[in-house]
């Protein structure tokens, strides 16, 4: 399915209800898949709105891409077409992982970048996590809950792969709902015979 080359250079697929958001040259295509054979384009969300973009993360009634300009927010209350509303720049954003009222970007040689969403249409930013400049290449990031503590699996390119802790017993606030996150890198696992960790599933 690539109705007049309208999908060229896709290079990521989000799920969302029965909807498709795809990332490719043209923008973010929205393909409505409620009947998987029959599928229909129901938006294309493009320049200037959204500018080459690299993936999209859905919570709640918003959507987040990674874009070659940020991190770009379009209200999704209609899941078939998006609505932009506003924007925060990057340098480098490859991968956002959306989690209560943070968003974890993966933003290259930035390290990792974590937003205040708790104004989902007005993202701040909270702060920009490097260790020291160790995390110079981040591609992905992806959460999970680890015993007691929110970890953070971070992709960081030519670097390996790292283990960041976001959250402990330590933190503050840390029985409550988000905790403002307290990260520290805890763990690097380095490719045997060199390469590149560039996703997390």
């Amino acid at each position: 399915f690539n109705p007049d080359g309208l999908l060229c250079g896709a290079r990521h697929c989000h799920i969302v209800g029965h909807y498709a958001y795809v990332s490719c040259d043209a923008g973010l295509v929205v393909i409505d898949i409620d009947e998987p054979l029959k599928p229909k384009v129901t938006a294309i969300v493009g320049e200037p709105a959204v500018k080459k973009p690299r993936m999209v993360a859905t919570q709640f009634r918003y959507a987040y891409v990674c874009d070659e300009e940020g991190v770009k927010v379009l209200d999704i209350t209609d899941l078939a077409k998006p609505v932009a509303k506003s924007m925060i720049r990057l340098p480098e954003a490859n991968s956002v992982y959306l989690a209560r009222t943070h968003a974890y970007v993966a933003a290259g040689c930035r390290g990792l970048v974590i937003l205040d969403i708790t104004k989902a249409e007005a993202p701040q930013l909270d702060q920009t996590f490097n260790a020291g400049g160790h995390l110079n290449d981040v591609r992905d990031v992806k959460l999970g809950i680890t015993y007691n503590s929110l970890i953070a699996y971070v992709a960081d390119g030519k670097n390996g792969m790292r283990v960041v802790q976001l959250t402990s017993p330590e933190t503050p606030g840390f029985e409550g709902f988000a905790p403002r996150p307290t990260p520290r890198l805890i763990a690097t696992y380095r490719t045997p015979h060199g390469g590149e960790i560039i996703s997390v599933a």
